[in-house]
């Protein structure tokens, strides 16, 4: 099967791994390794970034510190980071976990260079901690990561299917798009993409795909070229 995609960088919401009963669905995210297991099997080289949305979501308290909040919520992408290798590897799939803040103890350290090397040696790369600073979004660090990597494009897997005119879960008017420029959303201000995110990647000409992770096999349906969810480019 002609793949679209050589190298691909998919972020995972937090939201979208969690259980009902529970922080992390682990069979869920299982179900994600095989179907990216299939998207390493035909050729594409697969990097992942997730958020933590699952287990801690910006400041708990107005008066809580916020670079304090931030660096709880880097750690808690590792924790989603671990699960991901942790299922990941029981399916089959030779996974390392690459953290921007070191933790050694835990997991790599990430150097691009040390990540490009797995990837093209056939595992799969974590990245967690965000972009290891404060003030900045795992969407964003999704983006800084792909633009490192040199991914072809970012696969953005959310508990949403795309892209809408407004957000559809308080206006019902609101329309989905299929094809946007980035420009759009920063004139917007449409908040299902971060808008810094939004302008790096415009930056650097990566296109995007938006699409609902309700079912994992959309992951392999866009790696292979169907047209799912919400294409965003420059």
């Amino acid at each position: 099967m002609d793949i679209s995609f050589k190298r691909v960088l998919l972020k995972l919401s937090g939201e979208a791994l969690s259980a009902k009963d529970g922080v992390i669905d682990y069979e869920y995210i299982q179900k994600i390794g095989s179907v990216v297991r299939k998207c390493v099997k035909d050729g594409v080289q697969v990097a992942i970034v997730v958020g933590a949305g699952n287990i801690w979501r910006g400041r708990q308290g107005l008066s809580m510190d916020r670079v304090r909040a931030d660096h709880m919520g880097m750690l808690a992408t590792v924790v989603n980071a671990l699960a991901i290798q942790d299922a990941f590897i029981s399916v089959g799939l030779d996974t390392v976990v690459m953290s921007a803040v070191e933790m050694n103890a835990f997991c790599n350290q990430y150097t691009q260079r040390d990540a490009v090397r797995a990837l093209e040696s056939g595992k799969v790369v974590v990245f967690g901690a965000g972009t290891g600073n404060p003030f900045f979004s795992t969407d964003t660090g999704a983006v800084l990561r792909a633009a490192e990597i040199g991914a072809d494009v970012i696969l953005m897997a959310k508990n949403i299917d795309g892209v809408y005119t407004d957000d559809p879960r308080k206006n019902p008017d609101a329309k989905k798009l299929s094809d946007v420029t980035y420009d759009y959303i920063l004139s917007n201000h449409l908040g299902v993409i971060d808008m810094t995110a939004a302008s790096l990647a415009m930056d650097n000409s990566i296109p995007l795909y938006l699409f609902g992770l309700d079912d994992p096999e959309n992951i392999y349906r866009v790696a292979k070229g169907e047209h799912i969810g919400t294409i965003v480019r420059k």
